[in-house]
């Protein structure tokens, strides 16, 4: 893929929130609607990127945050985070992530960070496999607990 990806706008919302519906199933339309206009006003904080083909179609979403908080895996701070990616299945194998990741890692340096990161859960092989082939390295493994203050 030699398009390249460009960073969501408002003009953007509909196939975003579409595609970002297809990473993370469920009814979040609304939310997704509102988290997408407050990724859009933090832009030195949140970034989202489209790749589409010659006739505009949306065929890949990325998301990315900028963190200062402690990263697993990471040394320094500040940390590109890629909180989400997603291409259409009839899209994949054609460099769309490739290209996606591309755009993420020059705003992540054009904004100082020291590290590239992510996480998929530990089930998602798929994931795991789409990291590795995007240069990305397996750090840790970590299982999150969680215990009621109320119980």
């Amino acid at each position: 893929m030699n398009r390249p990806a460009r960073h969501c706008d408002e003009h953007d919302l509909a196939d975003w929130v579409e595609l970002r519906l297809q990473l993370w199933p469920g009814d979040h339309a609304d939310a997704f609607h509102e988290e997408a206009r407050d990724i859009l006003a933090q832009p030195h904080r949140y970034g989202a990127w489209l790749l589409r083909d010659e006739q505009g179609r949306a065929l890949g979403l990325a998301e990315a945050s900028v963190r200062s908080d402690y990263v697993n895996g990471t040394d320094g701070s500040p940390v590109l985070f890629l909180e989400g990616i997603f291409v259409r299945e009839e899209a994949r194998r054609q460099g769309v992530a490739r290209a996606l990741v591309r755009a993420v890692q020059a705003w992540g340096i054009a904004r100082g960070c020291v590290d590239f990161a992510s996480d998929a859960a530990l089930d998602n092989s798929a994931s795991h496999a789409l990291h590795r082939a995007l240069g990305f390295v397996e750090t840790e493994r970590v299982v999150y607990f969680r215990k009621p203050l109320h119980d």
